[in-house]
């Protein structure tokens, strides 16, 4: 098993930026893949971006492309999203998950919370206009 906490969230003016981090422990990290999805109030959650076990991989959702970036130090244990240009439509609660490498095999399974087994308690991006 492998156990996540994500922070860096907080408050920020439209075209700011954050980055959100992803601190984890338990099994080893570069056996699992890495996931960034968020959940607006009244909304599904949503892909937002994903990367493989060494970070060569990256995967975006289409609303992010060209201003989020993922990335993993597995060194250090931790997974990163970078996020410039915010939006007011980027405010939601940002999740971090993990997936094992053998259910993360083909680039759309990147995108489905069901192939991420480990997820983090979530926190707040709240970007006003």
């Amino acid at each position: 098993q492998v156990q996540l906490v994500e922070s860096g969230g907080g408050w920020v003016q439209a075209g700011g930026s954050l980055r959100l981090s992803c601190g984890t422990s338990g099994d080893t990290f570069a056996e699992y893949g890495l996931g960034w999805f968020r959940q607006a109030p009244g909304k599904e959650r949503e892909f937002v971006a994903a990367t493989n076990w060494s970070g060569h991989t990256t995967y975006y959702a289409d609303s992010v492309k060209g201003r989020f970036t993922i990335s993993r130090d597995n060194a250090k244990n931790t997974g990163y999203l970078q996020m410039n240009s915010l939006k007011p439509e980027d405010t939601a609660v940002y999740y971090c998950a993990a997936g094992r490498r053998a259910t993360l095999v083909f680039s759309d399974s990147y995108r489905q919370e069901r192939n991420y087994a480990y997820w983090g308690q979530g926190t707040q991006v709240t970007v006003s206009s």
